[in-house]
């Protein structure tokens, strides 16, 4: 009897046990709902909206690259960006704290890893803002293969104390390294020693044969993808980084209400919506926005809506100084600047630029993957992912898979856009040929042709007698 009273008692006191952890458990979804609600609402705000009739395809005086990582954004801004704007012109980037100050007239281009957060403290109604958008798998990957890249490149070192302490003599020379940038001051240090923990390992064991040859679940070597993409770090940095980088959220941001919001948005999956209306409406606003995937339309694209207006700026500013007698070098600044520079010879040090610069990024990856041999990534081996890795990415990212779609719907509307525009420009020249043309009267146009004619008839004469001689000499030979 006594028992039988002592599992009832039990029983109950586990039912409101259960209760309890019920209670606070819909509690803590009801204080989370809460925390995303009021940072959407306040994101949403008239503060965001401060310059509502501002031309999001003008041009303004600041312009803002904001660097998802692993999107192809080192090339843009080697090859396009550097290339638009002075070293003087450039601001300080930003990596622990804001090393600069925005209201500086000169500080016209800022590209950093830092989240949209960073706009709060820039002059919103002075800047533009440009991002690049890769699909989720992709980028995942990619990142995954940078992190094992430059954790490599430390295993020249015998130990992890060796490697730590070389890390930190370049910081107090000033140099800045890849792990002092956000996300990469995170993944690398993570990343390299779980490779000196292997590489370690595999001394203990002696001699180990690798049948495989699948770098993304090549335990004895690194790391395995799928444990990767499940551990805490991926969760907090990695997965749905684009989203929460453009919408200002990621554990490098600027708010002090970001990391709060981050967690429960990963806690509960769908408090995410709220947060994906917010990154889409800034993806709006933007300035421009490029795809990894559509490389050479992309490109096209940032030199005639970015490029075209950052070279109109140069001349007309530095024309004006020269009006002005404001500078005595500022005619020989225009065309050392741009190099009387349009948007297709942009186009053309676009492309000279970036074989180089993938030729040494790849001699690079090479020998850093070396040391974790036979590791190692190509774009064929990323076919061996499996199925169900792949599948879940797709999950663990959900939010960025919308934003990528999204940012897709974007990339096409802008595209036929400037084509539109391009058409029209066109078509303009041809009117005003034409009525070049019709202004002439019988005789002038009669003097023209004539000309036209003769120097088509001395060319062809030039490339008959250059004809002949080629023949001639082959005779001879």
């Amino acid at each position: 009897m006594q028992m039988n009273l002592i599992s009832k008692l039990a029983l109950v006191g586990f039912i409101l046990l259960c209760s309890v952890i019920a209670s606070f458990g819909e509690l803590d979804f009801g204080h989370c709902e809460r925390v995303v609600k009021r940072w959407a609402d306040t994101s949403s705000s008239s503060r965001e909206e401060e310059h509502p009739n501002k031309d999001k395809r003008s041009l303004q005086d600041l312009l803002f690259f904001l660097h998802v990582p692993r999107t192809g954004g080192r090339t843009y801004f080697n090859c396009f960006l550097r290339k638009l704007y002075d070293n003087a012109e450039e601001c300080p980037r930003s990596y622990d704290k804001l090393r600069f100050d925005p209201r500086k007239e000169k500080c016209k281009l800022l590209a950093t890893h830092d989240d949209y957060s960073l706009m709060a403290m820039l002059p919103r109604e002075r800047t533009s803002v440009m991002t690049i958008v890769r699909d989720p798998v992709a980028r995942v990957l990619s990142t995954y293969e940078f992190s094992v890249e430059v954790a490599a490149r430390f295993l020249v070192h015998p130990n992890l104390t060796s490697a730590a302490m070389m890390a930190r003599r370049i910081r107090k020379n000033n140099v800045i390294s890849t792990l002092d940038i956000w996300p990469w001051k995170y993944l690398v240090p993570w990343m390299r020693q779980d490779l000196f923990a292997r590489r370690d390992a595999r001394k203990v064991k002696g001699a180990v044969i690798i049948e495989d040859h699948n770098p993304y679940d090549m335990e004895e070597m690194l790391m395995p993808l799928h444990k990767y993409l499940d551990t805490p770090t991926a969760h907090d940095i990695i997965h749905n980084g684009a989203t929460f980088q453009i919408a200002g959220l990621t554990n490098n941001s600027h708010l002090a209400e970001a990391h709060e919001v981050r967690h429960c948005v990963q806690k509960y999956k769908n408090l995410g919506e709220p947060v994906l209306q917010v990154a889409k409406r800034r993806l709006d606003s933007m300035l421009y926005v490029g795809l990894t995937e559509e490389h050479r339309e992309s490109a096209s694209l940032f030199a005639n809506v970015v490029g075209a207006q950052v070279l109109s700026q140069v001349v007309m500013s530095k024309k004006s100084e020269v009006e002005n007698g404001t500078s005595e070098v500022a005619s020989n600044k225009i065309e050392a600047k741009s190099g009387n520079m349009t948007v297709k010879t942009l186009m053309e040090v676009y492309e000279g630029c970036i074989t180089h610069l993938r030729k040494s990024q790849g001699t690079r990856r090479v020998n850093s993957l070396k040391r974790i041999s036979p590791a190692n990534f190509t774009k064929g081996t990323r076919t061996r992912v499996p199925r169900e890795v792949i599948q879940q990415i797709k999950s663990l990212n959900n939010l960025d898979v919308e934003l990528y779609k999204y940012a897709k719907e974007i990339f096409v509307k802008e595209h036929e856009l400037v084509s539109k525009k391009m058409v029209s420009r066109s078509k303009r020249s041809i009117v005003d040929l034409q009525n070049v043309f019709g202004e002439m009267d019988d005789e002038k146009l009669w003097k023209f042709v004539s000309v036209a004619l003769m120097l088509l008839l001395l060319f062809l004469l030039f490339l008959f007698v250059n004809f002949r001689r080629r023949r001639t000499s082959k005779v001879k030979i």
